[in-house]
């Protein structure tokens, strides 16, 4: 049965229609699947736990590795193909093969011995985060759990915190957010750059490596496989021996069937469904019946998208860690938020942790003060699905219910807070009431909408913003 349900869904994969999935991936920022690409799953589990995800709608990102101490993009500058847009923050005299070398030694000096995982899982949670999507390893390879199949790990005698109580990150961490009843979702890569299975000198394009392989897999079927081994025993590692894990986000989009790199993905997550049942799988870019939901990433799609979606975009410039950040106010988080909830989607924060442990102190404000927002208002979030008109004249949309929330953000703080506010929803309303403390709201029913009238707003600045319940 389940050898059956894998060649029906690897003929599902061929019918899809043709991408160059390289061209997915521009300057390291994935594009996202649309939505005619998206199969929905037919295991009512994993329908389930898509129910559940679209129900969190926030979740903390977290890009850390080894590359957070050079304060640089996350892996990318390894690749020589990309390194016109990867290098540019490299700015001491070495040559590409010497900064490799350098980076791929940063494991040795990897020694974040301020890391406190539940104060992390803390602030997470006063942040009014509901889910976790942390990096286990980047396309660098770097583990960040202690893989018996890779001695380039956190565990590993030659990184100093190997001796550390938390050197296990991963394990430490995931208990620590799930202690909080905060949803834990693992990031892999489906590239590994330090594996020689996947990278070797010993090709002909010798040290010279882009994102893809050395080797063409047709050509050497047998080193291939090795590689599909060794990332399946990975993937299984992290599905069975780390607690419940709620999803599984795949990275490297050109790491697929299309391009000639099946790593048998389905496979291996219908063998970890068996111990994580109902599982979700994000293959990014992909499509198909592994892509439970699609990620765009540092953006917002224009309009609502009817399938499960969840934007990354990070809360500074970068999703790593990188020094002198500037990050996002609440009031830009909020809004952000706000935008792609009336479409449907979940946010991803994303907050690069710092080498020695900690989180950014001005990250750490900033989550806190969406967290705040959101302890008031997070009714009008949580839980909600899409309501049109969505968006429309200042006044995002969504529902729960018997009850529609108005939602009015102002993204200038000193914007007019006006007494009367047009609500553009045309269907019935018999109250009105603020969310904010329950108050009922007089309000006249309009062609196109209800005119409401509020209290007289005294602040200094304008809220970041204000919900209005229609029953």
């Amino acid at each position: 049965m389940e050898e059956k349900m894998l060649e029906n869904e690897a003929e599902k994969l061929e019918n899809l229609p043709e991408e160059d999935h390289d061209d997915m991936i521009e300057n390291g920022v994935h594009n996202y699947s649309t939505e005619d690409a998206y199969v929905w799953p037919s295991d009512p589990k994993v329908l389930k736990k898509l129910e559940w995800f679209r129900d969190q709608k926030i979740g903390l990102m977290m890009h850390w590795g080894a590359y957070s101490q050079l304060g640089i993009v996350e892996s990318w500058a390894l690749s020589d193909a990309d390194a016109d847009w990867s290098r540019g923050e490299i700015d001491w005299d070495v040559t590409g093969e010497e900064f490799k070398k350098q980076y791929f030694d940063l494991n040795k000096t990897f020694n974040p011995i301020r890391f406190q995982p539940e104060k992390w899982a803390e602030i997470a949670k006063a942040a009014g985060t509901k889910y976790l999507l942390f990096t286990t390893k980047h396309h660098d390879g770097f583990c960040m759990w202690d893989s018996q199949y890779s001695d380039y790990k956190t565990t590993a005698p030659d990184c100093p915190f190997h001796t550390h109580r938390y050197a296990d990150i991963c394990a430490h961490l995931f208990e620590s957010f799930r202690k909080r009843d905060i949803g834990i979702i693992a990031y892999f890569s489906k590239a590994d750059w330090h594996v020689d299975s996947y990278w070797s000198d010993k090709y002909d394009r010798g040290c010279f490596q882009h994102r893809g392989p050395s080797y063409d897999p047709k050509e050497n079927p047998e080193e291939w496989e090795r590689f599909v081994e060794f990332t399946q025993n990975q993937i299984m590692e992290l599905g069975s021996k780390y607690g419940r894990i709620d999803g599984m986000w795949f990275d490297a989009g050109w790491v697929c069937a299309k391009s000639g790199q099946d790593i048998r993905l389905g496979e291996v997550i219908e063998r970890v469904r068996k111990f994580q049942p109902g599982m979700l799988c994000a293959d990014r870019t992909i499509g198909g019946p592994y892509e439970n939901y699609v990620t765009p990433e540092q953006c917002v799609p224009d309009k609502p998208l009817n399938i499960p979606w969840e934007s990354c975009i990070t809360l500074g410039r970068s999703f790593s860690y990188v020094y002198d950040e500037d990050y996002k106010s609440p009031r830009e988080v909020i809004c952000l938020l706000v935008e792609i909830v009336a479409k449907g989607g979940n946010l991803a924060i994303n907050v690069g942790p710092q080498p020695n442990g900690c989180l950014p102190r001005k990250a750490v404000d900033s989550l806190l003060g969406m967290g705040e927002w959101l302890k008031v208002y997070g009714d009008a979030i949580y839980g909600t699905r899409v309501c049109a008109p969505y968006k429309k004249d200042g006044i995002a949309f969504t529902k729960k219910a018997d009850t529609v929330y108005a939602i009015q953000t102002f993204a200038d703080e000193n914007a007019v807070v006006e007494e009367e506010v047009w609500i553009p929803y045309e269907g019935e309303v018999t109250k009105v009431t603020a969310l904010e403390d329950g108050r009922t709201l007089e309000f006249v029913k309009k062609d196109g909408g209800c005119l409401v009238k509020d209290k007289v707003y005294k602040g200094e600045k304008a809220p970041i913003g204000r919900v209005f319940c229609l029953n």
